[in-house]
């Protein structure tokens, strides 16, 4: 989904003003990046998820994705591509792929690196971090960014104790009945993107049934998702003003078959253009079996 290639987590967006043609990017920006970061707690078993998803604004298609999570016993990987489509390419064409990868660890998923690349009508960005533990060892832009005065500093405080935004995007919910409930929600967190530090949280609204057009029918969780920018933002652009400034963004969860990990199906933000929304068209999920140990 959502995850955050830099298109997809703030698309390389920084508008002056919340007009027409910054309310698209703004819109795509927003739908595509604003990715779940949670607790890692353990995780109950294997699955895989193989999903596309389409975004739109006031019912126009502006994009497209896709996302691949494959969750072992040992190591996971998650990786998604995006680009924009439609008559916002016209204006604002861009694209996106991202990747992370790591160990299970007693059950818990440990992010060791992260990688992403974007490429605008302007240039083309790549980012990667290295973690260890929830702690950023060492990251990097290229190319790097010219040094901006009113942008906050992130500072190593910062790094620490935070998520790369695609392993961010796995919610765990933590028990061993129904992983679809409110109890979903009851979870905030901090994520750092190679740039920038913000908080999630989210909060419960209700519960809805969906149908993708290929794969999953079932119930979701939907919670209302809340965006804090801590660090690494420039405080007057209008687009991360909007967005903190928003209370009205929601985004529904589904499960990763065999496992307690929910996954973005949909995700609504409201713009000055009309309701832009991010949607699963394809979610197919399975259950994987454990790895059978060799033995001599």
């Amino acid at each position: 989904m959502l995850a955050s290639p830099r298109l997809w987590l703030h698309g390389s967006v920084s508008p002056r003003s919340v007009g027409p043609r910054s309310a698209g990017r703004l819109a795509f920006a927003a739908l595509c990046g604003l990715v779940v970061a949670w607790g890692a707690e353990p995780v109950a078993a294997q699955g895989k998820l193989e999903a596309q998803y389409e975004a739109s604004l006031a019912g126009i298609p502006v994009g497209k994705g896709a996302w691949n999570i494959d969750i072992g016993d040992d190591v996971f990987a998650a990786a998604a591509s995006g680009g924009t489509t439609g008559i916002l390419k016209s204006f604002a064409g861009g694209s996106g792929t991202g990747a992370s990868q790591g160990r299970v660890v007693n059950g818990a998923l440990v992010a060791t690196g992260y990688q992403a690349s974007t490429t605008t009508s302007k240039k083309t960005e790549q980012i990667h971090i290295t973690l260890d533990k929830g702690n950023v060892k060492e990251f990097g832009i290229v190319p790097e960014p010219p040094v901006d005065a009113d942008r906050i500093v992130v500072t190593d405080a910062h790094r620490r104790g935070v998520w790369d935004p695609m392993t961010a995007s796995l919610l765990r919910v933590p028990g061993t009945g129904d992983p679809v409930t409110p109890d979903a929600c009851r979870n905030a967190a901090p994520v750092f993107d190679g740039r920038m530090r913000y908080d999630l949280k989210l909060d419960f609204k209700r519960m809805e049934t969906v149908k993708a057009e290929k794969g999953y029918k079932g119930p979701v969780v939907v919670c209302a998702l809340y965006f804090a920018p801590v660090a690494g933002y420039i405080p007057d652009r209008p687009v991360i003003k909007y967005l903190a400034a928003q209370r009205n963004i929601e985004i529904a969860f589904a499960p990763i078959a065999g496992t307690r990990i929910l996954v973005p199906f949909w995700l609504k933000v409201p713009t000055p253009l009309g309701p832009a929304m991010l949607e699963a068209t394809s979610f197919i999920t399975s259950p994987q079996p454990p790895r059978v140990a060799k033995t001599q």
